[in-house]
């Protein structure tokens, strides 16, 4: 592409200049991407590196520090105990006790077994009374939760023991100075007092390592597995497979198990395009409807409001079944229209491929314009009303005054709830399986998908009907890949990133 001088930039028209970075950032996007790649070994070297430098700023701790010191290393809070910080040893001391009894019963048994994931499913035995009876082994799901369990134990008590040490060091450092460190009743006003933020983040974050981490870090695991219809823990047990499941995700053989391949090919195609016509259409026309409502002249302001806000008032789960079975192929539209004669074959709404998507994409509309509505209306009160008057008296149309006042301080404004409304319609859920449950299904796709799929609700599908956890798990990944290069592309991009100074 050309790129223009500065001044034959300045000459063009704003909408010229607009295009003009438009072209030119997707022109430069592949050096932009590649120098992003070039970035990542860097990036991995500096957190390594900075791995290591605490490590070797440990072993500096244990080669300059006093005997004290030295046998906190192996025993947790003795230095405390000699320096006297009983609370604080106490603690340590209880620390490595739990966790040694927890590795020694527990912890080491599943670690070892995830090498392999188990070795023998069930066993047939005899009982006392000469019966056969089956006897469950291992457990290959048990095995691999309880082992990433473990692993995130470890992990934390790793981080305990460096604090451990490194407060060996302080309080050593400090005594040679003369100065007493801390006693336990201090450190429990510290807590109350200014660390007090840190008490109450211990909560959440405690449930977030539980809740959220720990599930992802085991779905990604799940992904390198056999996990599926035919090894069903506990009657059968799992392996690991390397990258086999992405390979039969991201084949480009469409026969066979790349079948999987074309089917995530064309789900995603229609997931984007459902993402992007969905945000947009809702953002535009709620931002229309709230612009007409607000308009000056219009009469019964908050019965408009009252009216549109009632479908947010009722539950979308009922809502969308009603639809649903209006639409249907023996539902009531068909049989109002065929009975009017205006039509002699029942209108595929739900079960043709193409119809079935444009339908969707309609019903979405009454179903978020009122939000946008809602949200919109409060931005448009708050645009100052000058900016209007300025313009009109410069001799500004109503379209000049929207594209230069309205929309811009709209996608400010809006901006990040634009971006996270993308990300959600990527994984919308409710809409398409209530109304259609990925109808029609076809014999095309792999997996039980359907036309009006979108990748969360193939990823339902696989998971609930077919059992096949595996290939769910690398689908969950890829989801993720997708949605954060886009919301991290489309934030960099939005007016609330770069023009924040616009603004203020």
């Amino acid at each position: 592409m050309k790129r223009l001088a500065e001044l034959e930039y300045l000459g063009l028209p704003p909408a010229r200049q607009k295009l003009y970075n438009f072209q030119l950032f997707f022109a430069d996007l592949p050096k932009k991407l590649a120098g992003g790649c070039k970035k990542i070994p860097a990036a991995l070297g500096k957190f390594f590196g900075g791995i290591g430098r605490g490590f070797a700023g440990i072993g500096s701790i244990f080669k300059e520090g006093d005997f004290k010191t030295r046998l906190s290393f192996f025993i947790m809070g003795f230095g405390q105990f000699f320096r006297r910080q009983i609370g604080r040893g106490i603690i340590f001391l209880l620390m490595e006790v739990l966790f040694v009894l927890f590795m020694a019963f527990f912890g080491v048994h599943y670690l070892a077994d995830m090498r392999n994931l188990g070795t023998v499913a069930v066993e047939k035995t005899l009982n006392d009374y000469g019966l056969e009876i089956t006897v469950y082994k291992d457990n290959s799901l048990k095995i691999l939760l309880y082992g990433v369990l473990t692993i995130f134990i470890v992990i934390g008590f790793i981080w305990t023991w460096i604090i451990n040490v490194r407060q060996n060091a302080v309080a050593q450092k400090l005594i040679e100075e003369g100065i007493r460190p801390k006693a336990f009743k201090d450190d429990l006003k510290s807590i109350a007092d200014e660390q007090y933020y840190k008490a109450l983040l211990a909560v959440p974050l405690l449930g977030i390592v539980l809740f959220t981490v720990i599930p992802i870090f085991f779905m990604i695991l799940i992904a390198f597995t056999n996990y599926d219809y035919s090894h069903l823990p506990p009657e059968n047990l799992f392996s690991w497979v390397g990258l086999e499941n992405f390979h039969t995700m991201l084949s480009t053989d469409v026969s066979g198990s790349g079948k999987f391949a074309y089917t995530f090919r064309e789900i995603l195609i229609w997931t984007l395009i459902w993402a992007l016509v969905a945000t947009f259409s809702n953002y535009f026309l709620g931002m229309f409807v709230a612009i007409c409502i607000n308009k000056k002249g219009i009469r019964f302001k908050k019965g408009f409001r009252t009216i549109l806000v009632m479908t947010i008032a009722v539950p979308q789960f009922v809502s969308l079944l009603l639809v649903s079975k209006m639409f249907a192929d023996e539902g009531i539209v068909n049989s109002l229209l065929m009975n009017l004669g205006w039509i002699t074959e029942k209108i595929p709404f739900m079960t043709g491929p193409t119809m079935a998507k444009i339908m969707v994409l309609v019903i979405n509309l009454w179903v978020g314009i009122p939000y946008l509505m809602l949200i919109t209306t409060g931005v448009l009160m708050n645009i100052p009303a000058d900016l209007y008057e300025s313009a009109r008296i410069d001799g500004a149309s109503g379209m000049k005054q929207f594209t230069k006042i309205t929309l811009p301080y709209m996608l400010f404004v809006t901006g990040p709830y634009l971006l996270t409304s993308f990300t959600a319609n990527i994984n919308n859920f409710n809409v398409i399986y209530l109304l259609t449950a990925g109808a029609p299904k076809t014999m095309e796709y792999e997996g039980g998908a359907g036309k009006t799929d979108l990748l969360i609700t193939w990823l339902y599908t696989l998971t609930i009907t077919n059992n096949d956890y595996k290939m769910a798990a690398v689908i969950g990944i890829l989801v993720f890949l997708v949605v954060a290069v886009i919301s991290l592309f489309v934030y960099n991009l939005s007016p609330a990133m770069k023009n924040e100074e616009d603004f203020q």
